[in-house]
Order: structure tokens, then C-alpha cells, then sequence
């Protein structure tokens, strides 16, 4: 059924107050269409709605929907209703919301959640903002090591619905110290008396990582290894949580947004494009703006000093455009591919060298053949042009810069990012604006000193 159409229907039965059938086809549908169905009804048929489900259901639902919706339902509902969602939110989804409402709004949910829930919440938002600790979950199955495969389904059976995930077991000693993991597929295929310890992948083979590990490191983990779920530890390797691999999702598509906004010198803002005021997005976008401006005095200081040459020589100036949008281009294409490579792990900083060859030769085939048409290019225009050069010294000069611009320009293209990375900076930094900026003056830099040194008359 289309969305449209699932939206008249439940926004229809909810103004004839036709609860029971509404409950019924709530059950058919998955908590995510729920969650975008309520985002598109206003606020009182919304939380009428919210009311109609079940605790878990509703609870479910909640997670998915944004922050301003879940603060205005928060709002409306009673401190008993209240009390029985954050009861029913897994403790990670519960966090994500607190992290994301007013401080009043957050007052208000810690004070209906039960002393253990209230512990556990401030725990995990003491934890470093994007670090492992901070998007893991507590509901987790945990196994005993001495446990029989018949207790470890038996105790699978008691607690799974109430976890994220089965489908992986982990394994600890009494102190809680990872010792390993077991898919749950194993569990029933062994004999029942077969012991947990005999079952397990052991801890020398077991994928962990620690509470205060780069939530971006975490997601390459998962990646490289395909888990749909990892164990988090603490310093004395005791388990404390896992992360899943729809956390990970999220966290790839935070980071890659975070690196889109970088490139394109805009600050992070953790609202959406429409929800965000014009002001914001001035204030988002203004510094690096007043930045590149300043920042471009210097080619235009460049151009002022070299007026002489422009001006003596027909067709020198025309050229600039062109030869600063290939540079340009040039060094965007090599820093993303450099960026995205780093980014993955495809590269390191140590292969440096082995990448300055690879761009270079790239960089020559590329400059020789963008040289060449140019002064087809150019030798075409002249036919045409009474204003234009029609000295083919000017062709060769101008060529020639664009060879040089497209080699320097794939050679910082690489260098910089690789650059920040050693300095502990988001190689994302180096590219767009910035390297462009760099490049112009580069391209100028070497087009009106081959201009100088071979068309002004000696």
C-alpha cells in the first residue's frame, strides 16, 4: 500500500474514532512507516495515535521519530506514561533522544525513569561524544562460559525479547571479562550438554573494541570484518556493551555528512536543510566564505603585479578563467579520491610515495592531452576573433601553464590530505574551497611567470 494512501486511511479512522480497527492495522506495520505516518499528522492526532499502541510498540515507534516530535509528545503526556516509555526504550535510543531535547525536557525523563535506568542513561552520556560507549546498547545476551547449550537457549528463551540482538552470543567468566562469542546457530546444533566454553569463538579470535574507541574506527571494524554486532569493553576487558550494525549505518551516514560539510566549508549542524533557520545557515556558512574572500587578496595582488604582461600581450587575460577551473578540478578530482581512500583504509600516509607517482603520471598524460586540445582550441578561436591572439607563442605559453597547473595541482591535491591526516586533521579540510584557493594562486603563479619570461619583449 502506498504511503498516501496509509496515511488517509489511519488519519481517517482516527477522526471516527475507530480505535480497535486502527490497533489492528498498526500491527501490520512496520514501527519505521509508523514513525513517518505520525511525523505527517498534527500534533493531537499524533499523540492519539501514540496512545493507541501498545507500551513496546509505541516505545519502538518513539525511536524513530524527530527530536522536536518526540519533545512534543513528551510534553503532552502524563508523568506516568512517561514513565512507562522510558521503561520501555532501549537505554542507547533513550540517550540518542535525551541528546538531542532541551535541558528541561531532559530534567523531566530522568525524573520518571526508574534509580537503575536514571544510572545507566548518565552513564552512557558521560561517555565522549562520538565514541564507542556512547552509541553501544546494554541489551545484549550474555552468556556464562560454564553454562550447558541447554541453559544458554533456556536463558535465550527468558531475556531475548527484551534484546537488540540474538543472533550473536557473548561469553564471559563471573567478572564479567569477555572471554568470547557464540552464534546462536551453534547453540542449536550442538548436543545439550555440550558446554558454552567448548561452543566459543575465543577471545583470540573475537572482534572487540573499547568504550572510547572513534565511533568512525568502530564502523570500519564492522566493514572490514562483515559482524552484524560487536562487543564494546572497558579498560579490564570486561563487556559493557555491543554495537549493532544499524547503529553503524547511522554512524556512516553521520560521518559522511560531517566530511560533505567540510569539503564544502560549511559548519556541522545536526538539523535538517528545511529545518534550519536562514540565520543558522548563515552563521554556518559565513566564516569560511569571509575566509576564501580574504584569502583571494593575494591572487588578486598576483594579477595587480603582472598587469604590465596582461596587458601587452592580447588574449593573456582571457585565459585565466580557464587555466584556474582546470587547476582547480584538477586538484578536487585527486584530493577526493585521496580523501575517500583514507577514509576507507584503501591508503595510509606510508604509501605516500607509491600515490605522488601514481598522480604524477596521471597528472602528465592528463596535462599533455588538455595542452593539445587547447591549442587546437585556441588556433580555432583566432579564425574567428579580431581581439583575440593570434600568435602561436601565446597557444605554447598558455598550454604549457596548463601542463604545469594540472601537475601541480594533482600533486597538492594528494599531499594536503595526506598532509592533514599526520597532523591529526580531518583530511576533508584540504579540499574544495581551500585547495582551490591554493591551486588558483599556484595556477597563476606559474601562467604569468612563463608569460613574463617568454612573451615580454627582452
Amino acid at each position: 500500500m502506498e504511503f498516501e494512501t496509509l496515511l488517509k486511511i489511519v488519519s481517517s479512522l482516527l477522526d471516527k474514532n475507530e480505535f480497535t480497527a486502527l490497533r489492528s492495522m498498526l500491527g501490520e506495520i512496520n514501527s519505521v512507516d509508523i514513525a513517518e505516518i505520525m511525523e505527517q499528522l498534527e500534533p493531537v492526532k499524533r499523540l492519539r495515535l501514540f496512545r493507541i499502541m501498545s507500551k513496546d510498540m509505541s516505545a519502538e515507534v518513539f525511536a524513530y521519530l524527530e527530536p522536536e516530535s518526540q519533545t512534543e509528545i513528551v510534553k503532552m503526556i502524563s508523568d506516568r506514561e512517561l514513565q512507562g516509555l522510558v521503561n520501555e526504550l532501549y537505554i542507547d535510543d533513550a540517550v540518542d533522544f535525551l541528546e538531542e531535547v532541551p535541558a528541561n525536557v531532559v530534567t523531566r525523563v530522568l525524573e520518571q525513569a526508574t534509580p537503575e535506568t536514571r544510572k545507566l542513561i548518565n552513564k552512557f552520556m558521560n561517555y565522549p561524544e562520538s565514541s564507542a560507549g556512547s552509541i553501544m546498547t546494554i541489551e545484549m545476551v550474555q552468556l556464562r562460559d560454564d553454562m550447558t547449550a541447554r541453559d544458554a537457549i533456556e536463558s535465550i528463551r527468558r531475556t531475548g525479547l527484551d534484546k537488540e540482538t540474538v543472533y550473536t552470543c557473548y561469553c564471559t567468566d563471573a567478572q564479567h571479562t569477555l572471554l568470547g562469542s557464540v552464534p546462536l546457530l551453534h547453540l542449536l546444533l550442538f548436543k545439550e550438554d555440550t558446554l558454552v566454553r567448548d561452543i566459543m569463538e575465543d577471545d583470540a579470535k573475537l572482534i572487540s573494541v573499547n568504550t572510547h574507541d572513534d565511533q568512525e574506527d568502530v564502523a570500519a571494524i564492522v566493514k572490514k570484518y562483515d559482524l552484524l554486532s560487536v562487543p564494546v569493553v572497558d579498560n579490564e576487558n570486561r563487556l559493557v556493551g555491543i554495537i549493532t550494525v544499524d547503529d553503524i549505518v547511522d554512524v556512516i551516514e553521520e560521518e559522511a555528512t560531517e566530511d560533505f560539510e567540510k569539503m564544502a566549508k560549511v559548519q556541522h549542524s545536526d538539523e535538517g536543510y528545511l529545518k534550519t533557520g536562514v540565520f543558522s545557515h548563515v552563521r554556518h556558512r559565513i566564516v569560511w566564505l569571509l575566509i576564501l574572500m580574504v584569502s583571494a587578496t593575494f591572487t588578486g595582488k598576483l594579477i595587480d603585479n603582472f598587469e604590465t604582461t596582461l596587458s601587452a600581450v592580447a588574449g593573456l587575460t582571457a585565459c585565466i578563467p580557464m587555466l584556474m577551473d582546470t587547476g582547480g578540478n584538477s586538484g578536487n578530482q585527486a584530493s577526493t579520491l585521496i580523501i575517500r581512500g583514507l577514509a576507507v583504509g584503501d591508503i595510509t600516509p606510508k604509501d605516500y610515495l607509491k600515490i605522488v607517482w601514481k598522480e604524477l603520471r596521471v597528472a602528465v598524460i592528463c596535462g599533455l592531452i588538455l595542452g593539445a586540445v587547447n591549442i587546437g582550441r585556441m588556433f580555432l578561436l583566432s579564425q574567428f576573433s579580431a581581439t583575440g591572439s593570434h600568435d602561436i607563442h601565446v597557444f605554447l605559453v598558455v598550454s604549457a601553464a596548463m601542463v604545469f597547473a594540472v601537475i601541480v595541482a594533482k600533486l597538492m591535491g594528494c599531499t594536503l590530505p595526506i598532509g592533514a591526516k599526520l597532523i591529526h586533521l580531518d583530511p576533508a579540510l584540504m579540499a574544495g574551497p581551500m585547495l582551490t584557493t591554493i591551486v588558483d594562486l599556484v595556477t597563476l603563479i606559474i601562467y604569468l611567470s612563463l608569460a613574463n619570461a617568454f612573451l615580454m619583449p627582452k
